[in-house]
């Protein structure tokens, strides 16, 4: 018998939390000093997973530890109404 680990999926409002977090402070030196500042405390792994989803749907970037908002609503529409450009 093998047993599957099952991960912890975060809720939208968490995720939406961690977002805003980033979002208004623009910049965060580490994901521990994140973490730390949050209002509703959550498990470090937990934290870690909305980290991966948030820079792989382009939100944010983690450059030398460093958490960066980088996600501009200008930005992707003015890319929506390029022409030359394929929206997947």
């Amino acid at each position: 018998m093998q047993i599957q680990k099952q991960l912890h999926s975060p809720r939208l409002d968490t995720i939406k939390m961690v977002e805003n977090a980033i979002r208004n402070a623009e910049e965060y030196p580490s994901k521990r000093q994140l973490w730390l500042s949050l209002r509703k405390k959550m498990m470090y792994q937990t934290l870690n997973v909305i980290l991966e989803y948030l820079e792989e749907s382009g939100k944010i970037m983690i450059i030398r530890r460093k958490i960066f908002w980088t996600w501009s609503p200008k930005m992707s529409e003015k890319l929506r109404k390029n022409p030359h450009l394929i929206i997947r």
